[in-house]
């Protein structure tokens, strides 16, 4: 079980979706759970039906059954409490970072070790913009797993921003004591950047879905 945990537009999404999609074919059913009860804008439910379609199940609300908007939020889904006790791969996408994660205690059966914690981190976001800025903003997280370094301008990304981000991810996690999963970079970039970034991290190459989530 892993969760990807990260605040608005660190890519936490994308990162779920293509870690679950990497993960379908195995012998093991693979489960998405969309976990971000707070921002109803960009979430799993406009993609649940596309994503369904190439082998995963996706538990998130429909979007006709959604209601509220902005902070008004949403509330969890009776078969999201129960997640946990599926079997095979479960894969929690979590919004708004230390406070999202507080949904962990909404799960039937949470166990702090068995679900490895994830936070994606994204240094072109003003709230984990430096060291000292993931440093403290990762010092409220109640676990924490590893971090992955998806540094990004959305489509202005370009390789200058990945490896700073990279530098700024990997020195956190040293402090951290926590490993870096991954660099995630768009596939366009694989040329540039190969199996490993500069830092060491290995890469993992994600296709963008969440610039069709908007409702």
């Amino acid at each position: 079980m892993e969760a990807y945990v990260g605040e608005y537009a660190s890519g936490k999404s994308e990162n779920a979706i293509n870690r679950a999609l990497e993960l379908v074919g195995g012998e093991e059913p693979v489960t998405l759970v969309d976990l971000d009860l707070v921002e109803p804008f960009y979430t799993l439910r406009p993609l649940k039906k596309e994503l369904e379609k190439q082998g995963l199940e996706v538990i998130a609300w429909e979007t006709k059954e959604a209601f509220g908007l902005g902070e008004a939020g949403s509330v969890i889904k009776p078969e999201m409490r129960w997640v946990l006790k599926r079997p095979g791969h479960v894969i929690l996408d979590v919004g708004y970072g230390v406070g999202g994660s507080q949904v962990f205690n909404l799960l039937e059966g949470f166990d702090q070790s068995e679900l490895k914690v994830f936070a994606v981190l994204n240094v072109a976001r003003p709230m984990t913009a430096t060291l000292e800025d993931i440093l403290h903003y990762l010092q409220g997280f109640p676990k924490l797993d590893g971090v992955i370094n998806n540094s990004h301008l959305g489509a202005e990304t370009d390789l200058d921003i990945i490896r700073r981000g990279a530098d700024i991810v990997s020195d956190a996690a040293k402090a951290l004591r926590v490993p870096v999963i991954a660099t995630s970079a768009e596939e366009r970039f694989k040329s540039q950047l190969g199996e490993k970034d500069h830092r060491g991290n290995p890469v993992r190459y994600i296709k963008r879905f969440m610039e069709r989530a908007f409702w």
